[in-house]
């Protein structure tokens, strides 16, 4: 797994042999930066459910000004910590090991807003539209600001989000994956 584009562009990055932890494949991460590219600069970026760090990494090394990383797996959190020493992006970026709720909380009391949120949580645990929720709830968009989930249940995650305060502007298909484009309803 490697940083595909940007300053750090070519490094390597690690990543936890788990059952817990699945990389988001690399055809899937260039395709869902083409999509997003022109939201990246000077942004603010929450890569929810982290793991290796790999998409918040991403964000820095096109050009975001900071990723807040939320993972609550210790071993995940120290690949993270690794993975930015490595690429030199620990002063553009915070990590928090917390559970994505405790996380959302802790930074709605701060006051930050996010441009770019990406939630890839365990497909069995079912708590990416409850994660959404939190967000929306919370004020934690920027108005401008995108959501992607990354699902092999794309029906059950779509049927839930019609009861939010969100609406699915692109859904793409890669294999067994989608990643669900959302932004806010005005």
């Amino acid at each position: 797994m490697r940083v595909i584009s940007g300053t750090a562009r070519g490094t390597k990055l690690n990543s936890i042999d788990s059952m817990n932890t699945r990389p988001t494949l690399d055809r899937v991460k260039e395709s869902l930066f083409n999509i997003v590219q022109e939201k990246i600069e000077d942004s603010i970026v929450l890569d929810l459910f982290a793991g290796s760090g790999a998409i918040g990494i991403e964000c820095i090394s096109r050009g975001a000004k900071k990723a807040y990383f939320c993972e609550k797996s210790p071993d995940a959190t120290k690949m993270i910590k690794q993975n930015l020493e490595k690429t030199r992006f620990a002063d553009k970026s915070e990590i928090l090991m917390q559970d994505y709720k405790k996380a959302l909380s802790e930074y709605h009391k701060r006051g930050i807003k996010f441009n770019l949120v990406f939630l890839d949580p365990p497909y069995e645990a079912n708590i990416a539209v409850d994660a959404v929720k939190q967000i929306i709830s919370l004020s934690l968009l920027q108005e401008e600001g995108i959501i992607i989930i990354e699902t092999d249940e794309k029906e059950r995650e779509l049927k839930e989000l019609e009861k939010l305060q969100v609406e699915v502007y692109d859904l793409r298909k890669y294999g067994r994956v989608y990643l669900i484009f959302l932004n806010r309803k005005e």
